[in-house]
């Protein structure tokens, strides 16, 4: 009896657990509602609609902000769901420095195509598209501002292209199996129930995608970035990715590379407590290495 009774426990824990990582992997994958329609011209900017494939054949759609005497290009790469929309306000510092600006949704998000987002995994494809769109027009040398997502797909993907001479990590996760397990602690489950389920999210999310996810973590490509030059920027307080991660993935990375940690701030949050400290970090390290 005492057997049988173990053996049904088990069968419902397994049940729960399955139906707990179905769930969370299908929140992680699926197309995300755009947040809401901005266009450079509501910040005074002239802009064109672009169009490029990803490498894997993809149509993104997003803006090429020109400069009028331009010193450099960077791309902008946003954050898990929601779209380009609200990154826009970053634009008129950059495009004032003398900056021409690409800004686009990945896959799955806003205006692009795609019906499954893999987490970075397949947004190093976009992101390599979007340089090989510039290089179409004469541009061979540029800088990635990645925005949590966006920024680990910024350091997975620069090894990939020596077009890419610099990287920004504005709250970049570093692995994302911790990033899984903190977010869902976030959200209330227990930590022994998170840390079990996080690696069952990631092995659902991958089977139903047909790629294994970690693979394209940023501890694994971090080191291969120099002599390129990193920024890395976090919140002390952000609740999916912790300090250790960030000095992780910082002394994996070679030189040159800065590292900007702001204790009392959460996730994405630096920009919004030192917005003048914030701009000119940025400006100054992309006016050093481009």
């Amino acid at each position: 009896m005492l057997i049988e009774l173990l053996i049904a426990a088990l069968a419902v824990v397994i049940l729960i657990a399955g139906s707990i990582g179905l769930y969370g992997s299908q929140q992680i994958i699926k197309r995300r509602t755009p947040d809401v329609r901005t266009d450079p011209a509501d910040y005074g900017l002239s802009y064109e609609k672009i169009a490029f494939k990803s490498r894997d054949g993809l149509t993104l759609r997003g803006w090429f902000v020109p400069a009028e005497k331009p010193r450099g290009t960077i791309v902008f790469c946003h954050g898990h769901a929601g779209s380009m929309d609200p990154d826009i306000e970053y634009a008129p510092a950059f495009h004032d420095s003398g900056y021409n600006l690409l800004m686009f949704d990945f896959r799955g998000h806003g205006r692009s195509e795609g019906q499954r987002v893999s987490m970075g995994y397949r947004e190093r494809l976009d992101l390599l598209g979007a340089v090989d769109y510039l290089r179409s027009r004469g541009i061979d040398r540029v800088g990635v501002l990645g925005f949590s997502m966006g920024g680990a797909v910024a350091i997975s993907t620069a090894p990939q292209s020596e077009a890419i001479r610099a990287v920004v990590c504005d709250g970049g996760f570093t692995r994302l199996g911790n990033a899984i397990a903190r977010g869902a602690r976030e959200r209330g489950w227990p930590g022994w129930v998170a840390a079990l389920v996080s690696p069952l999210i990631i092995c659902l999310a991958s089977l139903r995608l047909g790629s294994w996810l970690p693979r394209a973590d940023p501890v694994r490509w971090v080191d291969k970035i120099a002599p390129r030059a990193l920024l890395i920027i976090h919140g002390g307080l952000d609740p999916y990715v912790s300090l250790a991660d960030v000095h992780e993935l910082y002394a994996k990375a070679g030189e040159p590379k800065e590292l900007w940690v702001v204790p009392q701030t959460g996730h994405r949050r630096v920009d919004k407590q030192r917005p003048d400290e914030y701009r000119a970090k940025l400006l100054a390290f992309f006016d050093k290495w481009l």
